[in-house]
């Protein structure tokens, strides 16, 4: 796992630590992927969190379409135009 999906998953209470991680460690694997594929709440949950590690590196995150710097640069102009602090 990124380092900020541990940090996301390490934030949460016990049970949805356990359970987060379980979903990582069985979604990440072709099998693991076709079991949770049955189940398609779950599925979706440890989908979201594998997406979450792959927009975590700004690299790829820009490659798929995501650049954090120029959203945070849009805010700031919109709350400039807005006059807020």
């Amino acid at each position: 796992m990124s380092e900020g999906v541990e940090a996301f998953v390490a934030s949460g209470p016990w049970p949805q630590r356990a359970v987060l991680s379980a979903l990582v460690a069985i979604g990440r694997r072709p099998r693991g992927a076709r079991l949770l594929a049955r189940a398609p709440l779950l599925e979706q949950a440890a989908s979201a969190v594998l997406a979450l590690g792959r927009y975590d590196a700004p690299a790829v995150s820009r490659s798929l379409g995501w650049n954090a710097d120029a959203v945070v640069a849009r805010g700031l102009e919109l709350r400039r135009a807005e006059h807020r602090p």
